[in-house]
């Protein structure tokens, strides 16, 4: 296994570790045995996300505008309508999540004049727009910080993911939903009548389930536990991984207060200085940039992809959400490149895309993680 360099932690070549943001560096794991990885289709383009149905099939989307159906290791494109589609730098066609009923599905795109989730009817190969579940999430010309991932909770709710745009007032303005993470009602795009912000008179701040947040890349929740977890990217450095917690502030304000012009990308991705109550990551990258994307449990470990670090981590956690250690297996390591989509089907395996542009795979892991 190749050795990494972390802020003040090596990654060893026989294991691999990083530290846990405030506290000592958590032990070292021996990689995973007996992993098996099985390229289920190719001829992606940045393959962004992964929805499964309830025939075996699964859908994916990629970020140039296409969604594709794979049944039995065959790809058909799917006839979809995106309007004002925009694809640019990050942005494009991104996250996808299927309804319970098996026939729904919601994805969220970039736009012309922003980003939105829009709820389809699968029938076959066409899908069908339903509606516009939620308009106005703030767009960035270029694309950058679009990332943007809806996932439904064990409570029916719809968590999203989204990125701040790199507009330095985003991640500290409740009345944008930009650099949060949200919680909906999966039919009407309102926000969940529990939520923390539930009694507001603005009706985004009523979304918002946390906030302060920088390029949220993904939420995955711990099974039977009643935790979340989100990973998201670093300026450069400090890729985190976040338990989260209902209204809290998770501390990126590159505007410091609004008293700086621009977007101020030295101040910490959790500036514990200007807002002390601000949630400290349960896992940082520090120095080294594994710009990390979506999350999934699997095999009661937390998975996440990496894009620039080209690698799976896999998370070993405690009851509480501390992480105890961090596996590399060498089956994903620099072996695929560039790693997105983390979907557990309904089977126990786990989904992987990768992100390199042309001919891009939908990996199969099982095994022992």
């Amino acid at each position: 296994m190749r050795a990494l360099v972390a802020a003040g932690l090596v990654l060893a070549v026989a294991s691999c570790s990083s530290p846990e943001a405030g506290g000592n560096a958590p032990s070292t794991a021996a990689p995973p045995q007996g992993l098996k990885v099985e390229e289920v289709a190719a001829g992606f383009s940045h393959g962004w996300d992964v929805g499964f149905l309830p025939d075996g099939s699964m859908l994916v989307t990629e970020r140039p505008g296409r969604i594709k159906l794979v049944r039995n290791g065959q790809v058909t494109p799917v006839e979809v309508d995106l309007p004002n589609l925009q694809v640019r730098g990050e942005g494009g066609l991104m996250g996808l999540v299927v309804h319970p009923d098996g026939q729904r599905f919601t994805t969220c795109f970039n736009t012309t004049s922003d980003v939105r989730l829009v709820t389809y009817r699968l029938q076959g190969n066409r899908a069908t727009k339903v509606k516009d579940l939620l308009t106005g999430l703030p767009s960035n010309s270029s694309g950058r910080h679009s990332g943007c991932r809806p996932t439904l909770a064990p409570d029916g709710t719809m968590f999203v993911a989204t990125g701040d745009i790199a507009r330095a007032s985003n991640p500290q303005d409740r009345t944008s939903l930009g650099g949060k993470v949200l919680r909906i009602d999966p039919e009407t795009g309102e926000g969940a009548k529990d939520n923390p912000f539930a009694t507001s008179g603005n009706a985004n701040e009523r979304r918002i389930y946390s906030y302060g947040h920088r390029n949220v890349q993904g939420v995955v929740f711990r099974p039977g536990s009643g935790q979340a977890f989100s990973s998201e990217h670093g300026p450069d450095v400090d890729d985190e991984v976040n338990l989260l917690k209902a209204g809290a502030n998770y501390g990126w304000d590159p505007s410091k207060g609004g008293t700086q012009g621009g977007y101020n990308e030295n101040v910490p991705m959790t500036d514990l200085q200007r807002f002390p109550d601000a949630v400290p990551a349960v896992w940082s990258s520090g120095s080294t940039t594994e710009a990390i994307c979506q999350a999934a449990f699997w095999n009661g470990k937390l998975a996440i992809t990496a894009l620039k670090g080209t690698k799976l981590l896999l998370f070993t956690l405690d009851d509480a959400g501390k992480v105890q250690n961090v596996s590399i297996p060498d089956e994903l390591n620099d072996k695929y490149g560039r790693l997105r989509a983390a979907r557990t089907a309904p089977d126990g395996s786990l989904y992987i895309t990768t992100s390199n542009g042309s001919d891009d795979k939908l990996l199969r892991l099982t095994g022992d993680a």
